[in-house]
């Protein structure tokens, strides 16, 4: 690779330039690529049949090295790419050289990346499925439990703890779904790209696509050879989940404090203090909390190295990996990790709906309360505020407030009034996408349909 230059390359400027210490975890992807490969160049009679089945059965061998920890990497051979051809020639000589024939590394690299992302997507939609299921069974399992909405983190109007948990649902849906449309152009095979202009071979790149899964091929070498939008597009897309479940944290987080007291997390995913021994800290969730910010890192970081790169392949695209690859691996295990913590958690609904009660959550439906009576909404809202102030300055809740106090208000106000409660309140929002009953066991129902498949 050093025919080109006078002089080796200077020790450090190698160690700044090697990408193995990263990209070795492409070797199966690069393995398979290269053994497709072989086969279309057989297949094409641009090599043997002896030679592709020589070069296979050696890739086969140095794939095994590698998962057996036997296998040797040089940083002076840069990358996976030449570490791998360079044993290849070891073990079968020339067969080995010609391997590399109608193909560069900017394309080779290409098809690891999406070979690799093809894979994580799958993983990634594969957890996203496995935490709602866990979603759901606690849910159902507490369909009954009433707790206090919230807006502002003021307790706003009661709803069931289900509906709470199925609002979560829907956001992860979200990014399951936004994760099958990068898979969709993610699945778009780029070698016979060469560097980036085609390859002056008889190549078939429809026997590539089919050899290596990929539904389609790409339509423009330049483009094919330069393209990371995919990898932008799985992290725009991780960042979106783990802000999802980093809103979900802080809810458990919250919940978990003797301050609320909604719900205890299983021991297995909560710490102790090295100096409180009362203390058992939600760490899981604060973790994740914190992660969410390395993963939006790395989507700024890939979108800054791409903005203004010239066609076609230039080597800041070497900086893809090591983010990527920590995006992967820090949304896969905070999705493992949040399934098992929300489905062993306790919920504790006399907590839950003793918060439903207190207060004066009801105030919006006593302003609906005369609004069934003829009262204009913004009447009622101003009359419902003026009696919420008279309690508060009173030290009384609704249900201690007299009819005549009441009837101080608005004459409408009746002894029906008292039975406007928090069951009412929860029962009276029967409107799809509503907190009524007979509403989350339909949503219930269409969400495990959703994720039966």
């Amino acid at each position: 690779m050093r025919d080109r230059f006078k002089k080796e390359v200077n020790k450090l400027a190698q160690d700044y330039t090697a990408s193995i210490p990263f990209d070795k975890r492409l070797y199966k992807q690069d393995i398979a690529g290269s053994i497709a490969h072989a086969k279309m160049l057989a297949k094409q009679g641009i090599i043997s049949d002896k030679e592709a089945e020589l070069i296979t059965m050696a890739l086969t061998s140095i794939r095994e090295e590698i998962e057996g920890g036997e296998f040797a990497f040089r940083a002076d051979l840069e990358d996976i790419h030449m570490n791998i051809e360079a044993r290849l020639i070891e073990k079968v000589g020339d067969a080995g050289r010609k391997l590399h024939t109608a193909r560069s590394r900017n394309d080779q690299v290409a098809l690891d990346m999406r070979l690799f992302a093809k894979e994580a997507i799958s993983q990634t939609i594969e957890k996203l499925v496995g935490l709602q299921r866990a979603l759901l069974d606690v849910a159902e399992a507490n369909k009954d439990e009433v707790m206090p909405g919230y807006t502002h983190l003021q307790r706003a109007q009661p709803v069931l703890f289900a509906h709470h948990m199925l609002a979560y649902f829907e956001m992860l849906q979200r990014d399951v779904s936004r994760f099958r449309d990068c898979l969709g152009r993610t699945d778009v095979l780029p070698l016979g790209s060469g560097a980036l202009a085609g390859v002056p071979y008889p190549i078939d790149r429809d026997f590539l696509a089919k050899e290596l899964g990929f539904s389609r091929i790409s339509a423009n070498s330049m483009d094919a050879v330069s393209d990371r939008d995919f990898v932008i597009e799985y992290q725009a897309a991780a960042s979106i989940t783990m802000m999802h479940l980093s809103r979900l944290a802080e809810e458990l987080v919250l919940w978990s404090s003797a301050e609320f007291g909604f719900i205890e997390l299983d021991d297995a995913y909560a710490t102790g203090s090295s100096i409180m021994p009362q203390k058992k800290n939600p760490d899981v969730a604060e973790l994740a909390r914190g992660k969410t910010g390395r993963v939006y890192g790395n989507l700024l970081a890939l979108l800054t190295v791409m903005k203004a790169l010239p066609l076609s392949y230039n080597r800041d695209m070497q900086e893809d990996k090591e983010g990527f690859f920590d995006t992967v691996d820090t949304l896969l295990s905070t999705l493992e990790v949040f399934t098992g913590m929300i489905a062993t958690l306790k919920v504790k609904g006399e907590k839950t709906r003793r918060a439903a009660e207190e207060g004066y959550i009801l105030a919006t439906d006593l302003a609906d309360y005369l609004v069934g009576k003829g009262v204009p909404f913004r009447e009622a809202h101003n009359i419902v505020g003026g009696l919420v102030q008279y309690a508060v300055e009173n030290g009384k809740t609704f249900k201690d407030l007299s009819l005549s106090e009441y009837k101080n208000f608005s004459s409408l106000f009746e002894e029906d009034v008292y039975s406007v409660t928090v069951a009412s309140s929860i029962g009276a929002r029967d409107v799809p996408g509503g907190t009524a009953p007979g509403q989350v066991a339909q949503q219930l129902a269409r969400a495990r349909k959703i994720v039966q498949g």
